[in-house]
């Protein structure tokens, strides 16, 4: 007979009513498993309870229905065997008005059977049995929704970190006390927190990944002999498992490994193949929940929004791709001219004190938050054997989506976004920016130059954000040409030393700070002045003159 599903109702360990001392309830027989549950309980007198019980109950009798010769018998083997099938949890004989005590027999029973026999003195009514199972499923059902509540707020919030996706990770592993990952439509790891488990149960993990991942988007079979024991899907509740056609996959699917490890695969999104996969040792009320809202929220993050736009974005990426120049793809992504802007990822996040808006209306302008850069070397300050952390292509787009921008370039330690000129540009929690002039397609190259060279000056000022150039000046005053020529002639010492031109362009900039420009460019100071020397012995210049450091930037900025 196929095992009956318990009742959808807050399960209450039986050792917390036995532990209930208005009840005076004894164990008498059967197993002690502090692991045994109850979901309800229910008083019958039948002698066939069987029809009666949905499964996961205490039954409570009097034994009424015993016969006299009932000791001499099957009739305790039969009873206790028909509560047993029905998947009853325990049950509970009351003491007087019928018997003195319980039956030897039934007694004998339970034990064979393994069901916990409760008896119930002769001052505890039923009722009381009954409406102290009630408390303890409220209390634990106040303490499950108290549970899930709290670990939504603190994965929503773990969403909005610059690293979202090993963030939630991280969060859902220690709400859940196990190992939490993401796997990618080809069934690889892309992120994972908590401690790893045995290579058996991560196997029997990803084997459990198939059974809702997408048929075109399966991954290679796990060998035989890794997996655990067969998945069993299971629809999350509130929803079908799939799109109810034939074949179609479920949405979440569990299981339990060799060693007794609790396995959970949740399907992202409709199609893409991510899959979240959760593996614990043991398997509370409103795990399912909680991972179901981690499952939104990485579906949310890994998700791929296919519109017009974006077929206009892979059109215009083929065309550069086959030779067309960025001006004629440009109509492709938008009118009007662009903002180039570069991000790297503090090593902490921080909520800027002011912002700043760039493009027409904050060009060249500071914010003057802190967004926690340092030193050379230091936490947060990208330089060589710093710890700051690395943009992931999620927490790129994440800050792609936040500027308004889904042309998005995630580089290894820079990410770059292209966004349209008219767009507010304010500091992020947790980025340090740098952004461009405005410019057109063809002033694209010069733009991304710009936005580098702003992005290292936040950094050595320690500002979230600094944007490029400023309004008219004196520069405007010289023809564009004659201007370049005198500063090709005036720095064409250094013209076969780009190391010496960025560093002399950076440490005029930061007002000869040796520290600042060597956390701008990420290399030791002692480089910076080693570089600043050589420049000014190569150029025949006094460095310490206001007006030849004016002339030399003037110079420096007809190069860009």
């Amino acid at each position: 007979m196929p095992e009956l599903p318990v009742p959808p109702t807050p399960p209450v360990p039986l050792a917390a009513l036995l532990a209930r001392e208005d009840l005076a309830l004894r164990r008498i027989a059967g197993p002690s498993d502090p692991g045994i549950v109850i979901h309800s309980a229910h008083t019958s007198e039948m002698a066939d309870p069987y029809p009666y019980l949905l499964g996961g109950e205490l039954l409570l009798t009097a034994g009424v229905h015993i016969p006299d010769a009932a000791g001499s018998g099957s009739y305790f083997d039969d009873y206790v065997g028909r509560i047993v099938a029905a998947g009853g949890a325990a049950l509970g004989f009351g003491v007087a008005p019928v018997h003195d005590t319980v039956p030897r027999a039934l007694v004998a029973a339970c034990a064979a059977y393994e069901l916990p026999l409760v008896e119930v003195p002769p001052q505890t009514p039923f009722a009381a049995v009954a409406r102290a199972v009630w408390q303890l499923m409220a209390q634990a059902r106040l303490a499950e929704l108290r549970r899930v509540t709290e670990a939504q707020q603190s994965l929503a919030a773990a969403a909005s970190r610059p690293d979202p996706v090993p963030s939630v990770l991280h969060r859902l592993s220690r709400r859940l006390d196990g190992w939490a990952v993401l796997y990618g439509p080809e069934g690889t790891e892309i992120a994972s927190a908590g401690p790893r488990p045995p290579a058996p149960v991560a196997h029997a993990l990803a084997s459990l990944t198939t059974v809702v991942r997408p048929a075109d988007a399966q991954a290679p079979p796990v060998p035989p002999g890794q997996a655990g024991a067969q998945g069993v899907a299971s629809a999350p509740s509130g929803g079908p498992a799939g799109s109810g056609g034939p074949g179609a996959r479920p949405a979440s699917a569990t299981d339990t490994a060799a060693d007794g490890s609790r396995l959970a695969a949740y399907a992202l999104g409709a199609g893409r193949g991510f899959v979240l996969g959760v593996a614990g040792g043991r398997r509370e009320p409103g795990d399912h929940t909680i991972a179901s809202v981690a499952a939104v929220l990485l579906a949310l993050l890994t998700g791929e929004h296919q519109s017009a736009t974006g077929a206009a974005r892979v059109s215009a990426l083929v065309r550069v791709l086959l030779g067309a120049a960025p001006a004629d793809v440009a109509p492709l992504l938008g009118a009007g001219p662009w903002l180039v802007v570069h991000g790297h990822p503090n090593a902490r996040a921080t909520r800027p004190a002011a912002t700043a808006r760039t493009g027409r209306q904050a060009t060249g302008r500071q914010a003057t938050a802190d967004p926690g850069t340092a030193r050379p070397g230091a936490p947060g300050s990208g330089a060589p054997g710093s710890d700051a952390p690395l943009p992931d292509p999620v927490a790129a787009a994440a800050l792609g989506a936040a500027l308004g921008s889904a042309l998005v370039d995630g580089g290894p330690d820079v990410v770059r976004v292209l966004v349209p000129g008219d767009r507010e540009i304010v500091p992020q929690d947790g980025w340090t920016l740098g952004v461009s002039s405005p410019a057109a397609p063809d002033g694209w190259r010069d733009a991304d130059a710009q936005a580098a060279r702003a992005l290292a000056r936040a950094r050595a000022t320690r500002v979230p954000l600094v944007g490029h150039g400023g309004p008219a000046g004196f520069a405007d005053l010289v023809e564009a040409g004659a201007a370049r020529a005198h500063a090709r002639a005036l720095l064409a010492p250094l013209a076969g030393s780009p190391a010496l031109t960025e560093t002399l362009r950076a440490w005029l900039s930061l007002h000869g700070s040796w520290d600042r420009t060597a956390v701008a460019l990420a290399v030791h100071r002692n480089t910076v002045r080693q570089r600043v020397a050589r420049s000014a012995a190569l150029l025949g210049a006094d460095l310490d003159d206001p007006d030849v450091r004016m002339e030399l930037w003037f110079a420096l900025r007809q190069g860009e």
